[in-house]
């Protein structure tokens, strides 16, 4: 009997404990904030300046608190949305990537850069004092006597981009070639080139055009020594799990900012280097998938250690993905000329 009375506590114990840790459903409603995450190219305060006056637009029109959530590097915005820390957030697309695959995270918009270009391009940065290093030939020649400033892991520019149309395409590891390699934002990067600290380092031209604004003394000091192939212009994404009438309002609100001929909004997007918002969705990452399957095919490749068999077996599974990948963007490209 005693037995009896200790397994139903210990059933109602554990439902008990089990009702406190199932998730809890959020109805629009009972939403009085929303938090926008927002990566961490630049300083902190740099970023305020300019996404602030943004976030307190977003706020009156949808009638509740927007919050910036920064956090010291990519992976702290991911794990934010994952556990529904975060709401809303600007990502690069190779951190949209691991949130969307990771974090339930879902693109719906994309920004547009300024001057009206498709997207942006990963940069390697050289001091301008440097007369040794003018192009990845010479980068590659004397990496043995370079300090190397490698960006976020999960950024697509500062990392991803250089990572396989640098290296892998030239069949070398960043990590082992060079005398010293460090990871960084990309405003660390440009000016730690600047002053001298690491001789080469990634960026992109986005950043590079923040930083003529922000840090113009240091502008000058860098020259360009390599230009990537272009990057879809950066996503906005959301959390799926988000109540869909506050979905359709931050929809509205984005889609419809800085076009309505409102001289303030305009103003506050030419501050963020962009144009008006469009509408997007998880294809654009579709690219991006590419370029992490083709970087992990050439990795696997060049491994000496792995039996033949099993690196054919491996090989033949990613370009299983990289055929059906190129179906689908065969499938979006026709459906844009019809």
């Amino acid at each position: 009997m005693k037995l009896k009375r200790f397994i139903a506590k210990a059933m109602s114990a554990t439902a008990f404990f089990a009702l406190l840790s199932a998730p809890v459903t959020v109805q629009a409603e009972d939403m009085k904030t929303l938090n926008f995450g927002i990566i961490s190219t630049e300083s902190s305060q740099n970023l305020k300046t300019v996404w602030v006056p943004f976030l307190d637009d977003m706020s009156k029109k949808l009638g509740m608190e927007v919050k910036p959530f920064f956090a010291s590097d990519y992976a702290g915005i991911i794990q934010a949305m994952r556990f529904d820390k975060v709401d809303i957030a600007w990502l690069g697309n190779k951190s949209a990537l691991e949130a969307v695959d990771r974090s339930g995270a879902q693109i719906f918009a994309q920004t547009v850069d300024v001057t009206g270009n498709p997207g942006y391009w990963s940069l390697l940065l050289v001091n301008k004092n440097n007369t040794k290093i003018n192009s990845v030939a010479d980068m590659l020649e004397h990496s043995k006597e370079l300090t190397f400033g490698n960006g976020d892991p999960n950024s697509t520019s500062g990392f991803l981009v250089p990572s396989y149309y640098v290296f892998a395409k030239n069949n070398v590891d960043a990590k082992k070639i060079f005398k010293r390699t460090t990871n960084a934002g990309h405003e660390t990067n440009f000016l730690a080139v600047a002053s001298g600290q690491v001789d080469v380092a990634t960026n992109n031209t986005e950043n590079v055009a923040r930083i003529k604004l922000t840090h113009p003394d240091k502008y000058d000091k860098v020259k360009i020594i390599w230009k990537s192939p272009l990057i879809p212009a950066d996503p906005i994404v959301w959390r799926k799990n988000l109540p869909e009438s506050v979905k359709g309002k931050v929809y509205d609100f984005m889609m419809s900012y800085g076009k309505t001929n409102d001289s303030a909004e305009i103003e506050i997007l030419e501050a963020l280097q962009w144009a008006p918002f469009k509408a997007s969705n998880d294809d654009q990452l579709l690219p991006i998938r590419q370029l992490v399957l083709f970087k992990e095919r050439l990795k696997l490749n060049n491994d000496p250690k792995m039996a033949a068999n099993e690196k054919s077996q491996k090989v033949q599974a990613i370009d299983d993905q990289l055929a059906e990948l190129n179906r689908a963007m065969d499938a979006i490209a026709a459906a844009k000329t019809n």
